[in-house]
């Protein structure tokens, strides 16, 4: 029987082959008409298609902001299925950032949607939501694991509006005591403790939150993959990475996007060649 690799086994090899940036596919209005685009499905996929363009060779991840597309409705969804078939043409290990959750059949209809093979939403990885608790994500976390995919289950987000939710203290069960973000992490983390080598289910830690008013230790996610916002314009620096993650700091997919973006379709190239071998500076010192 054919080994299928496991998506932990795969983001090990792009780390290897690329480093760990990893570029968000942002279509902001904005950066549409910045980029002479019009505010269209023809236009964000326009966008799209020259980010793939740019990342190819340059990085080895990217991370489409689902909802950017999904506002041009049927034909936004057209023009994300054909990014997205670029992508992972072009050899990008492709995360949808698609936020999903849900419980039962819903949830396991999410995870058809974006981590089946062949499926015109075909993606590597998809974040998603645990609000309803990590064991409620069962069928899409099986499903992953059996196709070499990923999941990147939100925990400490970069938006100042989650804190009070995120830090709220869970009560019963394994977890009880630790606060929400902590619990997602911990849980997320036993289920990798499970598997060798870095796992198939990640977490979002964002650069902009101090893990320790969390009341998680980044130092102990040596087997989980790490997805972290907040880089760039919403104020990380690429310096900080070692600081922030501490020894998780190789499972690390730093993540950027309007510091990038906002180059202009001429310069992402260069740009993301500038930051890449910024970060593997920082990561080799």
């Amino acid at each position: 029987m054919q080994h299928v690799p496991s998506f932990g086994e795969r983001l090990d090899a792009t780390f290897a082959r690329y480093g760990q940036l990893c570029v968000g596919i942002d279509p902001h209005a904005f950066l549409l008409s910045e980029w002479g685009l019009a505010d269209t499905a023809a236009g964000v996929r326009d966008f799209g298609l020259r980010v793939v363009e740019a990342a190819s060779g340059e990085v080895g991840i990217v991370k489409p902001q689902v909802a950017f597309f999904e506002r041009h409705g049927s034909a936004g969804y057209a023009a994300l299925e054909d990014v997205l078939a670029a992508a992972r043409a072009a050899d990008l290990l492709v995360i949808a950032d698609a936020k999903r959750g849900d419980v039962g059949s819903t949830v396991a209809a999410y995870g058809e949607s974006w981590l089946t093979p062949g499926s015109t939403l075909e993606a590597d990885a998809m974040t998603i939501s645990a609000y309803q608790g990590v064991g409620s994500l069962a069928e899409p976390i099986a499903l992953a694991a059996a196709g070499g995919k990923g999941l990147f289950v939100l925990a400490a987000t970069s938006n100042p509006e989650s804190v009070a939710t995120q830090t709220a203290r869970r009560k019963g069960g394994q977890y009880s005591g630790l606060t929400v973000a902590a619990g997602i992490v911990a849980e997320v983390d036993d289920i990798n403790a499970a598997t060798p080598g870095l796992g198939h289910v990640g977490v979002v830690i964002g650069a902009t939150v101090d893990s320790s008013d969390y009341g998680i230790n980044a130092d102990r996610l040596i087997c989980t993959p790490i997805l972290a916002p907040g880089f760039g314009a919403q104020g990380a620096v690429l310096a900080d990475v070692p600081e922030l993650y501490g020894d998780a700091s190789a499972n690390v997919l730093v993540s950027v996007s309007r510091s990038v973006l906002g180059a202009g379709p001429s310069e992402i190239a260069a740009e993301l060649r500038r930051q890449s071998s910024e970060l593997r500076a920082v990561m080799a010192s």
